[in-house]
């Protein structure tokens, strides 16, 4: 999947300050996280989405990336209802569908796909250099913005060695069964991916102390907050004062 596969638009979105994008993404996860009213949460909803929109989006990436995390509220839906104690809304022999349930399964599943959404149009809309130099504009700690950059950029590097070790172990014969040799076989390319992953960090790191890397990232051009990033800072700031009186 491509990570920066919304970042390429040219709306008012994209152009905006990345800090502003990321001091108010943290915000609003924040405040939709703490907050317990569905009413409320599903109001909270309609600003990813109006971003979205005029970011102009691909509804279709869209929906895949809410496809993955909706999958897995799926397994909520499914045993929240009949976990939680309270009112009884409906029976199927001995299992009982509680109202309480409901509603906490319903309030995690806004404010999962609220915050998702909100990631998406903000982070989602700016490449990650940018978010990078963006975190240490924002006084981040280095190893912080280091970790986060490194992960970035070298997760494709492993995603690729680990469908090389899969389409060795392919050419072997294997073939994934439930039993004791596959288990122990995806152990093994565990570990292998591990391995090659270290000993790559290794030389990775000692080529960077051959380009005379110290731990620090030098900052060469420094961000200007415009009219258009102010004016959404104040948008921003009264829809949240919005959702707090309500």
């Amino acid at each position: 999947m491509d990570m920066e596969a919304f970042a390429s638009g040219d709306s008012w979105v994209h152009h905006l300050d990345p800090r502003v994008k990321i001091v108010f993404t943290l915000v609003f996860s924040v405040v939709v996280a703490l907050n317990n009213n569905v009413h409320v949460t599903a109001l909270s909803l309609s600003l990813p989405v109006l971003l979205i929109i005029c970011a102009q989006l691909e509804a279709r990436l869209v929906l895949a990336r809410l496809a993955i995390v909706n999958g897995f509220i799926l397994f909520i839906w499914m045993f929240l209802p009949l976990t939680t104690e309270g009112e009884t809304v409906y029976t199927l022999g001995p299992l009982s569908i509680q109202r309480e349930g409901l509603l906490q399964a319903a309030l995690i599943t806004l404010k999962s796909n609220s915050i998702i959404l909100m990631v998406m149009a903000l982070l989602g809309t700016s490449p990650i250099f940018t978010l990078v130099h963006a975190m240490s504009h924002l006084g981040i700690p280095d190893k912080l913005v280091h970790l986060f950059f490194f992960c970035f950029r070298y997760i494709h590097v492993i995603q690729a060695e680990y469908h090389r070790l899969h389409n060795a172990m392919k050419m072997r014969g294997f073939r994934p069964r439930t039993d004791m040799h596959t288990y122990r076989s995806y152990a093994y390319l565990v570990g292998m991916l591990l391995v090659r992953s270290f000993d790559r960090a290794q030389r990775i790191l000692q080529a960077m102390k051959c380009r005379g890397f110290a731990g620090k990232f030098y900052i060469l051009h420094h961000y200007e907050m415009k009219r258009s990033d102010y004016a959404f800072a104040g948008s921003s700031i009264a829809f949240g004062i919005v959702l707090l009186a309500v």
